[in-house]
């Protein structure tokens, strides 16, 4: 049965490597039957969680703030699946998915008891180096809290400069990962 799939873009750089893992990803992923959209987060004005406990008065516009995520709340109620991908920042996502994720907690209040919809999910991610035991440790409490459910990652190494990716496997894992889905 095809799946609605929702890629949370966490680079800065549009057409850096971790756009390639998601352009990959998604190959497969549409190649199998599925739908995607994909975010672009640095393009996009989201500003941090006040943590002010007002939203989810209305489960059209979940958080008080108008910005970006006005774009993103309405795919990801809907989604089935949401793909984090992201540069490996300081062993950990980057900061503007950080950002966005945190405001996903607007959803969450729309239920009484601040239960989040639950999903499945997906980690792309690439990395100057190979040090993924943090964000990985992060990614599989944050999904383990939140009662969803893994899919896969592919975190590629060694991938510094823009273009870095071009014939790594990694690619391949991650259209075989999309393809899965």
């Amino acid at each position: 049965m095809a799946k609605k799939i929702v890629v949370l873009n966490g680079s800065p750089r549009r057409n850096g490597n971790t756009s390639e893992l998601i352009t990959a990803f998604t190959e497969g992923a549409e190649g199998a039957g599925n739908t995607v959209e994909t975010f672009f987060l640095q393009g996009m004005d989201i500003h941090g969680c006040r943590g002010c406990f007002c939203g989810g008065k209305d489960p059209d516009h979940p958080c008080i703030q108008r910005d970006g995520m006005d774009d993103i709340y309405p795919a990801y109620k809907a989604t089935d699946v949401v793909v984090l991908a992201s540069p490996l920042y300081y062993w950990n996502l980057s900061g503007q998915l950080r950002t966005a994720f945190d405001r996903l907690f607007a959803v969450a209040e729309c239920n009484p008891d601040y239960r989040n919809p639950v999903k499945e999910c997906v980690l792309l991610m690439a990395a100057e180096g190979d040090g993924f035991d943090e964000v990985v440790n992060y990614y599989d409490n944050l999904i383990r809290h939140l009662g969803w459910k893994s899919l896969g990652k592919v975190l590629c190494g060694g991938v510094m400069a823009v273009g870095d990716i071009k014939g790594h496997g990694d690619l391949d894992e991650a259209r075989k990962l999309g393809a899965s889905i």
